[in-house]
């Protein structure tokens, strides 16, 4: 209308707030995405973030679904994953996904709302004490006392997440501080960049692989980025690769020189095959329990063998296996500088490459069985090896149905692998929603279990809301697996605790809105996930699971419970 005045929007005539000053320094760090379970706690920081669509707000229905899904979201995209929670409550439901983030060396910074600064430390209604509370999970706990100072206190938490080993810190934001007034987005502070490899050292690497006639990589996590160049590696210096737990995307499972998975309860003959090795190089992994086998393999603290450890984190070297060379760099710049080095002649290495390998080809060959109580599990898993997309994003919950994943799925160049290194359950079906929500033109599965599904599987709903389509395969044997599995060894015959009643899961899907199919011990398997596989949005298959065959290694004593 002519002579009409424009109308500024209401937060034209605010002065800024430390909610908005928090917001848009999310914003200038180019975090695009955060997830909440929203809580009367940080309401200012809800109104913020609505004047800010250049962050997409997921509202999740709990707390530790929101939690996971910052973790899975870390994990695609090498940035922070955000969370907010309410104070008290919210702020222990998270907890769950701050341990996952320190095991999984995940960067995940947790915004999480405190009572006033008044009420502090009287006991006030859903009062914490965070500091003491998550101290010894999270790397860094603060709790802002002045809203002007809250942009660079959010600036060094991103950093601090990110920094060193990645992990998880934790942002206290007292509900009264976040209206006080702020000056705006703090400057990005800088992650401080790992040291280059020193030429010398890496020389001495060279010259060490050079002359190895067993030599065996290992790499863990911090090699995500550095895939190529490893398989350049791997290639030009003839050495065989082992995936650390749960990091088959890592390397190539067909390759020639893939030496297997070092996760839980590989068998005995896979460590026999490995241990002749006469160098240990291993590269962004912090050598944990799991993956050495119990410190077995690099034995902890003196290896058997010569080992060369980088990492780029000081605090990750030496701290559980001697090493004969310690070199603090990130892998990419190690593996560059490596191939540099690689010499022009190699020792003979075909009886090496060709046990360690065989026996890596043979563990993930799949002899189909029959059982009288349900689905063996590894049949769904070897179907879905045929059929799954080479870049498809595998989530994956835990429990002893994530064995048949680790032992028969096969993970080529662009597959990636999200599963948790902390154990925790409930994991599987929030990081796939977060990964469907990350990469909708790419075809994400996750495997769980009847028991993980029924922790988290709640967050369908925020599929539905945000329209991702993840493939949800469920497991369902009607039991704690894992824990029956550990009964029937040390407590024969006395199962405790462990049987579990089971809603009808397709119906289930179906009440959220997905596409729900069974398969049980009759049906065609591959059709099924075709079907599954080929539908528009998120959709649920109910795998009626043998609690018989209880993993890809064991098998459960034949008796009626």
């Amino acid at each position: 209308m002519l002579g009409a005045t424009a109308i500024e929007s209401p937060r034209s005539f605010m002065p800024l707030d430390a909610a908005h000053a928090l917001v848009e320094t999310l914003a200038a760090h180019g975090v695009d995405r955060v997830f909440c379970v929203p809580g009367e706690s940080y309401l200012a920081v809800l109104n913020a973030l609505y004047d800010t669509p250049a962050i997409h707000t997921i509202a999740c229905r709990h707390e530790s679904g929101a939690g996971y899904m910052a973790v899975a979201d870390a994990k695609l995209t090498g940035r922070p994953g955000i969370v907010f929670a309410s104070r008290g409550p919210g702020a222990c439901n998270a907890a769950i996904a701050l341990h996952t983030a320190q095991q999984d060396a995940a960067p995940l910074v947790l915004f999480v709302g405190q009572v006033d600064r008044a009420s502090r430390g009287k006991r006030a209604f859903q009062e914490v004490d965070y500091p003491r509370t998550f101290g010894d999970i999270a790397k860094w706990v603060v709790e802002v006392e002045d809203g002007a100072q809250l942009p660079a206190i959010a600036a060094r938490a991103l950093s601090r997440a990110a920094s060193g080993i990645p992990g998880p810190v934790v942002v206290s934001l007292p509900e009264d501080m976040l209206g006080d007034a702020a000056a705006g987005a703090a400057v990005p502070e800088a992650v401080p960049a790992p040291a280059a490899p020193v030429p010398a050292a890496v020389a001495e690497v060279a010259q060490r692989l050079a002359r190895a006639e067993r030599p065996l990589l290992i790499v863990g996590t911090g090699c995500a980025a550095a895939r190529g160049l490893l398989r350049q590696v791997a290639e030009r210096y003839t050495v065989p690769v082992a995936v650390s737990f749960r990091q088959q995307h890592l390397f190539p499972n067909l390759h020639p020189l893939y030496a297997g998975h070092l996760g839980y309860n590989i068998p005995a003959r896979h460590l026999e095959i490995l241990a002749p090795a006469d160098l240990v190089l291993a590269v962004g992994t912090r050598l944990g329990d799991v993956t050495t086998q119990g410190y077995r393999f690099p034995k902890a603290p003196i290896p058997e063998q010569p080992l060369i450890h980088v990492h780029r984190a000081d605090e990750a070297l030496n701290a559980t296996h001697q090493a004969s060379i310690a070199i603090t760099a990130e892998p990419t710049a190690f593996f560059a500088a490596l191939l540099v080095q690689a010499p022009s002649a190699l020792p003979a290495r075909a009886g090496w490459v060709s046990a360690v390998n065989g026996y890596a080809r043979q563990l993930i060959e799949w002899h189909a069985v029959q059982a009288a109580d349900g689905v063996v599990f590894g049949a769904v898993v070897a179907a879905l090896r045929a059929l799954a997309p080479e870049d498809a994003v595998i989530t994956q919950d835990a429990g002893n149905f994530s064995g048949w994943m680790h032992r028969y799925f096969v993970f080529g160049e662009g597959a990636e692998l999200l599963a948790p290194i902390s154990g925790a359950m409930g994991f599987g079906v929030p990081a796939a929603v977060a990964a469907a929500l990350r990469f909708p033109r790419r075809k994400v599965i996750c495997l769980v279990g009847d028991g993980g599904f029924l922790m988290t599987g709640n967050e369908l709903a925020t599929a539905v809301q945000y329209g991702a389509a993840p493939l949800i395969i469920l497991a369902d044997n009607n039991s704690y697996g894992t824990i029956r599995q550990h009964q029937e060894k040390h407590y024969p015959g006395r199962v405790m605790a462990t049987d579990l009643r089971n809603p009808d899961f397709a119906a289930l899907g179906r009440a959220f809105g997905a596409a729900s199919f069974t398969i049980g011990p009759e049906d065609d398997i591959a059709g099924v996930l075709r079907q599954a596989l080929a539908a528009s949005g998120p959709a649920l298959v109910q795998v009626r699971t043998s609690l018989g065959y209880i993993s890809a290694f064991a098998k459960l004593p034949d008796r009626e419970s």
